[in-house]
């Protein structure tokens, strides 16, 4: 792998800066904000109500808005009062104003890496939320691309690939979700390495062992540099 990598694709959300948490906090506040029903109930339909929308809605804090009132909706069908309405928004709101907060190596492996290789951010997620993240977080300066992306299936990637002018052979995606980051390109071809974080949403969750020879797992973003 070392010698043939051109071009090196960052997830964002997990992989460069923290976020799993935020929603997580958020679920649970929307869980208390409907004490009358049971939390974990609560925060189940919630994520189902989610998956259901994921087509039309896509990812980031405004689809997640929009299924907490769906939620609401369906929980309070004929009584649903305007303070639960103006609590699920607060929510979203308080969401939208997190710190972003850079993980363990971020910026000195970017800084060690930028100049020998072409960088890219590759993440999901609002388009708008997404840009105020990345000039928050001041990693902008390193990347020769930004794409926000619908989606991260093989097509995605391949659309990625194309429009950064790289061979599957020569592209390596860096990430934490397994089903996002990693199986995606190893199905076209492409390195990947999994940095694993924390906590994993529900939807990114992956058990099964990955057997590939272009696949790799590392404790820490650094160790990405002895990798290449």
């Amino acid at each position: 792998m070392k010698n043939q990598i051109k071009t090196i694709a960052f997830d964002a959300d997990d992989t460069l800066w923290q976020n799993e948490e935020y929603f997580r906090e958020a679920e649970l506040k929307f869980s208390e904000l409907v004490a009358a029903k049971n939390p974990d109930q609560v925060i189940q339909l919630l994520f189902e109500i989610e998956m259901k929308n994921l087509p039309m809605y896509g990812y980031g804090i405004k689809g997640f808005m929009l299924c907490m009132m769906e939620t609401l909706h369906q929980l309070y069908p004929e009584n649903l009062s305007s303070k639960l309405i103006e609590g699920a928004f607060k929510i979203g709101h308080d969401l939208l104003q997190k710190p972003v907060i850079l993980l363990y190596g971020i910026e000195e492996t970017l800084s060690h890496l930028f100049g020998k290789y072409r960088l890219v951010m590759a993440t999901k997620g609002d388009l708008l939320d997404q840009e105020r993240k990345l000039e928050k977080s001041g990693l902008a300066k390193y990347f020769h691309h930004i794409e926000i992306m619908s989606d991260k299936k093989p097509a995605n990637y391949q659309k990625l690939i194309k429009h950064v002018d790289c061979k599957p052979e020569n592209f390596l995606m860096v990430g934490n979700s397994l089903k996002s980051d990693i199986l995606p390109v190893l199905a076209i071809n492409g390195f990947a390495v999994e940095v694993p974080y924390h906590t994993t949403w529900q939807h990114e969750i992956h058990d099964d062992p990955i057997d590939h020879p272009n696949f790799y797992s590392v404790n820490s973003m650094d160790q990405i540099i002895h990798l290449l």
